[in-house]
Formats: C-alpha cells, structure tokens, sequence
C-alpha cells in the first residue's frame, strides 16, 4: 500500500534552530563596603543599584570581589555589582565580572557621585575621564580605557577647601533627603531606558533632567 502514500518517503530537510543570545548588561554602583559609609555622598552607587534591584525583586548576594545580584529583565540578562574592594580598587572588581560574564563594553553602565556636578542634576555619558573620581581612575586604569558608559550623580559641592574628603563621606542632610530619594528613583528609570532604548536616547532624556528642593 506505500505506492498510495508517496510523501511518507519523502526525506523533509532537518531544520536547525539556532541560539538567539541574551544581551548581557553589566551594572556597577560604585562605593565602599561597611556601616560608616552606609548612605554617604560617595555610596550613592551603591543606593542606586539596591533601589533597582529592589523595584525587580533581585537580591545581592556575596561573590567574589562584590555583592552580586544575577536576575533576567526584558528579556535581558543583568549582573549587578557593587565592589567590596573599596572605592579604589574598584577596576579589580569590575574587570573579573565584565570577563567572567563576557559582557561587552558597551554593555557596562557604572553609577557614580559627581562632585562637579550640583545637586540638582544627573549625567549619561558613553566616555569620559575619571575627572579624578577614584573609582572611576581604577576602573579606567584596570581596563585601559575611558571609553565606558557612566551615569554621574550629582552631590554637589558645598564644602570648603581641603575638605573634600569629608562632604563626600558625609551623609546626606535632612534637607537633602527627600532629593535625593527622588533622583535615585529617577536614576533607576535612566539605567532601565539604557538598557531598553540604549544610551544615546536616554542621553537626551536624562541629561536635559533638573531636581529641585
């Protein structure tokens, strides 16, 4: 009976899928690791990557160098870091996560506080020096370039001089507070419009940003 149904012989080619690969993203907040730090001008980086996390349900956990949060958003793959290296030796950090992950350059965002910025302001930059930012210098001085993106957090700078050190470690005042909450809110959004929209869209949106009192 085969000769009345020919198409049961017929060899159909074998079709091959192909992975599609998931876009990696590297997010970096910047600061340094223990209590007295905890909340401080210079820790903002760390503020603005434990409210993403947060709003997405992610928790960090401890690996090598940092405190690692792994999670899945859109479709996209996020390893969010922040260095327990302290703020200078940041690039250590950075380095082992962008290889162990093989997430392209492009694909790092690294959260900042911004000194020459006021506070009433934000800055998404695809590259740019360190403008003597220690973390930012060990970062470009591990990876030999300056050519990565970076969102600047700006704290201001109502300190006398010589005291740099201080008002960068020093916690925010009450006045500031309800500020600031709103800005790491914002910051949020701008990390997830660069890794949906990409960095030249979310450029024109965020730079263009002013917080108010």
């Amino acid at each position: 009976m085969d000769h009345f149904w020919p198409f049961l012989h017929i060899a159909y080619p074998t079709t091959h899928y192909s992975t599609i690969a998931v876009m990696k993203f590297l997010l970096i907040g910047l600061g340094n690791i223990g209590e007295e730090y905890a909340y401080t001008r210079h820790n903002i980086g760390f503020d603005v990557v434990d409210a993403f996390a947060h709003k997405h349900g992610g928790l960090f956990g401890v690996g090598r160098l940092a405190h690692v949060c792994d999670m899945k958003w859109k479709g996209k793959k996020l390893t969010i870091i922040k260095p327990t290296t302290y703020m200078n030796l940041s690039g250590k950090a950075v380095k082992y996560w962008m290889e162990k992950e093989s997430v392209a350059l492009e694909q790092l965002l690294v959260i900042v506080d911004d000194i020459a910025l006021p506070l009433s302001r934000i800055r998404l930059r695809s590259s740019g020096s360190s403008a003597g930012h220690n973390g930012l210098r060990s970062i470009e001085e591990t990876l030999l370039t300056d050519k990565y993106p970076r969102l600047r957090f700006g704290v201001g700078n109502n300190f006398p001089k010589g005291a740099q050190a201080d008002f960068v470690l020093s916690r925010w005042t009450p006045e500031e507070s309800p500020l600031v909450k709103r800005k790491v809110e914002k910051c949020v959004e701008v990390v997830e419009n660069f890794i949906t929209i990409g960095i030249e869209r979310t450029m024109n949106e965020a730079n263009k940003l002013e917080f108010t009192l």
